[in-house]
C-alpha cells in the first residue's frame, strides 16, 4: 500500500510542477476544439482508439529508456502498473490532442 501512495504523491508533485506548461496547452486545445466542434463528430471513435493503442504500445517500449532503464528491470508489479499507467496516459493524451487535427482533415 505504501508504494501505491508514494506513486500517487510523486504523480501529484510532477503535475504540480508542470501546470504552467500544461495550462497554455489546454487553452490552445480548447480553442481548437471550439473552432472545429462541428467536424469533431466526423472522426470515428475507432480511429482515435487505434491511435491511442499505437501510441501506448510505443510508449511502453520508449518510456523505460527515458528513465535509463529497460523492460528487463521491471521485476515488481508496481513497476509494471506504473509503466502501463504512464503509457496509457501518453496514448490517451495523444488521441485527445490529435482529435481536432484529425477533424480539420475531414471534408
Amino acid at each position: 500500500m505504501y508504494e501505491i501512495w508514494l506513486a500517487m504523491n510523486i504523480a501529484y508533485e510532477i503535475a504540480w510542477d508542470l501546470w504552467p506548461a500544461l495550462l497554455p496547452l489546454a487553452l490552445v486545445w480548447a480553442a481548437v476544439m471550439l473552432i472545429n466542434r462541428k467536424k469533431l463528430a466526423l472522426v470515428s471513435a475507432s480511429t482515435l482508439a487505434a491511435l491511442a493503442v499505437l501510441v501506448t504500445l510505443a510508449a511502453v517500449l520508449a518510456l523505460p529508456s527515458l528513465f535509463k532503464s529497460t523492460l528487463a528491470d521491471m521485476g515488481y508489479g508496481v513497476d509494471w502498473a506504473a509503466l502501463l499507467g504512464m503509457a496509457a496516459g501518453v496514448g490517451v493524451a495523444a488521441a485527445v490532442l490529435l482529435w481536432p487535427v484529425l477533424a480539420m482533415r475531414q471534408r
